[in-house]
């Protein structure tokens, strides 16, 4: 499974950003999709997370903010980031578990996109 993410780039403090996350390979089955988050110096942490049903969670920074959605017919998840705030600068790693025909069901990652939020 292949992970391409977009949507990054610099906007000021309270604007909004929305990151998008496209999955594709032979792919039988995706369960949870994730946006995590790695700031410079810090740990990467999990910003919000949906399961195959849509139902999702969020870190508590994040809650009320940021929207996380996605299209199971398209392999896709997204991040509606509103109210950013500098502390919001990382960058966005989109996280899936998922199926190939013919393997093991495993954890795949994109290579991140860059979030720059400016005062």
């Amino acid at each position: 499974v292949q992970l391409v993410e977009s949507g990054g780039g610099l906007v000021q403090a309270g604007g909004s950003l929305r990151l998008s996350c496209a999955a594709s390979g032979r792919i039988f089955r995706i369960n949870d999709m994730t946006w995590y988050r790695q700031a410079p110096g810090k740990q990467r942490e999990l910003v919000a997370g949906t399961s195959m049903d849509g139902r999702a969670q969020y870190a508590d920074s994040v809650k009320g903010r940021f929207t996380i959605s996605r299209d199971n017919a398209k392999n896709t998840v997204s991040l509606q980031m509103n109210s950013l705030k500098p502390e919001d600068t990382a960058v966005y790693y989109c996280n899936v578990d998922a199926w190939e025909y013919g393997e093991a069901p495993r954890e795949y990652w994109g290579r991140g996109t860059q979030v720059t939020v400016s005062t």
